[in-house]
């Protein structure tokens, strides 16, 4: 997949970059509605466990975001599980996620 607005793919180099910067097994952003991102990885604690897109579509919730725009993962994993797919279409129905390989490159939108 090639065609990616731009502002959607800022949305992938940000999910890269905390990726690589937690060494987590998943990184993860979204824009909300104001145009503000949020990023995130994993979080796999003994007590809490969030995918990546759970964890930023929670950061955008606790600062007040009331939709989002669009949401992109970056993984190793052939699709965006389901979970993280629910945590994204409770604030939009129609924004597109992208989901992106480790290198950057889009291989889906849903």
């Amino acid at each position: 997949m090639t065609d990616v607005d731009p502002e959607n793919a800022k949305l992938v180099t940000l999910a890269r970059s905390v990726r690589a910067r937690n060494g987590a097994a998943e990184g993860a952003a979204v824009r909300d509605l104001d145009g503000r991102t949020y990023n995130a990885s994993t979080v796999s604690l003994p007590s809490l466990k969030l995918t990546a897109l759970q964890a930023a579509v929670s950061a955008a919730v606790s600062s007040g975001a009331q939709g989002l725009e669009a949401a992109a993962v970056v993984t190793e994993a052939s699709q965006v599980d389901e979970a993280s797919l629910a945590a994204v279409r409770d604030l939009t129905q129609s924004g597109p996620v992208l989901l992106a390989s480790v290198s950057g490159e889009v291989r889906d939108q849903f």
